[in-house]
């Protein structure tokens, strides 16, 4: 049986490559971090995020990595990921962490 071609006149759809955000948070407010969470959440939503993973049981199998609080958000595609870091509306929310808590980001491309 062949795969489903599309007709030559149509062409075919590329799908976006999804983005993933991985970061490991140091909380060092709790109270105001709670905030931050708060309002982070619908403003990822806005952009197509979505979390994956968020502050979850972690073991570290290999090396001398020691992370606190992981969390792994999934957007659409790269573009997506930067316009909700880059956005004017996370600017203020991105203060709140920063006060609360001390970040390591990675911005990942899937496959």
């Amino acid at each position: 049986m062949r795969p489903l071609e599309a007709p030559s006149d149509h062409p075919k759809e590329v799908s976006a490559i999804a983005a993933f955000l991985i970061t490991d948070i140091d909380i060092t407010d709790p109270t105001t971090y709670e905030d931050y969470k708060r309002q982070v959440a619908p403003l990822i939503a806005r952009f197509g995020g979505r979390y994956l993973a968020r502050g979850g049981p972690h073991e570290v199998l290999e090396g001398d990595w020691e992370p606190h609080r992981l969390v792994v958000l999934e957007f659409p595609d790269m573009a997506s990921l930067k316009a909700w870091y880059a956005s004017p509306e996370y600017v203020p929310i991105k203060r709140i962490r920063e006060n609360s808590a001390k970040g390591r980001l990675i911005a990942l491309e899937g496959l």
